[in-house]
């Protein structure tokens, strides 16, 4: 038995990219911290529950799209990345398999916006999913999911 500690909550984002108009998905949050700014769709792993298939559930409660996980971003544990305490994000790269979005649960909107404006500062994106969605396309292109 593992001794009672105080731990991090484990979160999931998903990068979800529609590789021929350079798009990915975003929601644009519905409540604080970071109400109504843009960003990645995910939430916290429930107990018992693979990281990979909170992504699912979490992006489609979110957006009701479903998707398929293309590979690991990468893991973000900056203590300081969540203003309601230490959150530890496992990022994954993902593809559309159904398109029609839909907002609910902790959206109050979600869309297809163009990478481009993302990168150039032109959204204002919640917690570090700048970073999260930087590093993601940099693997998309090197994974060739993006030309």
């Amino acid at each position: 038995m593992l001794k009672k500690r105080r731990n991090p909550y484990l979160a999931v984002d998903a990068v979800i990219i529609d590789p021929s108009p350079k798009k990915l998905v975003l929601i644009k949050r519905k409540k604080d911290p970071f109400k109504d700014h843009w960003a990645l769709p995910g939430g916290f792993v429930e107990w018992g529950e693979t990281t990979e298939n909170a992504c699912l559930r979490e992006v489609y409660e979110e957006t009701g799209l479903r998707i398929k996980i293309i590979d690991l971003v990468g893991v973000f544990s900056d203590p300081k990345r969540d203003p309601r305490g230490h959150v530890v994000s496992v990022a994954y790269l993902c593809l559309p398999l159904t398109r029609d979005l839909r907002a609910s649960s902790d959206a109050k909107h979600a869309d297809w916006i163009s990478i481009s404006e993302i990168l150039k500062g032109n959204i204002r994106l919640a917690f570090d999913h700048y970073d999260i969605i930087r590093k993601a396309v940099d693997k998309a292109y090197s994974l060739g999911v993006i030309k």
